[in-house]
């Protein structure tokens, strides 16, 4: 069994950055995805970005391309989410996610503008954090 822990969440002004962790236990299985979501209040949890923990390809969200950056540390079993210019409406519940779908080396993802952009769903993964406070003030 996958457990996942998250850390690096607290407040930031606007434009400042923040790092994510989540320390994974268990077996993580090297073909599958691990991501990031974030819910807002009264909103949906969306997913936010993720990578293919076997080839390292990864895919973000509209939302967050060219800001965050994720990247996995596979000997640590460390996933990561680096935030920068962060804007208030990335206040969010950060949620560490793995056992993710992948097919032909991708997360769920839809070519937009060029660029692959993660679109996945809860559903996709099957092991999930707690979630850490990220708040961001203008």
């Amino acid at each position: 069994q996958v457990r996942l822990v998250e850390s690096g969440g607290g407040s930031v002004q606007a434009g400042g950055s923040l790092t994510l962790s989540c320390a994974a236990s268990g077996d993580i299985d090297s073909g599958k995805c691990m991501g990031w979501f974030r819910q807002s209040p009264g909103k949906e949890r969306e997913g936010v970005a993720a990578i293919n923990s076997g080839g390292g390809s990864t895919f973000y969200a509209d939302s967050v391309e060219d800001r965050f950056t994720i990247s996995q540390d596979t000997a640590k079993k460390t996933l990561y989410l680096q935030m920068n210019s962060l804007k208030p409406e990335d206040t969010a519940v950060y949620y560490c996610a793995a056992e993710g779908a992948s097919v032909d080396g991708k997360c769920r993802a839809r070519m937009q503008g060029g660029r692959w952009r993660f679109i996945g769903r809860i559903s996709d993964f099957g092991a999930w954090g707690q979630g850490t406070q990220v708040t961001v003030s203008s």
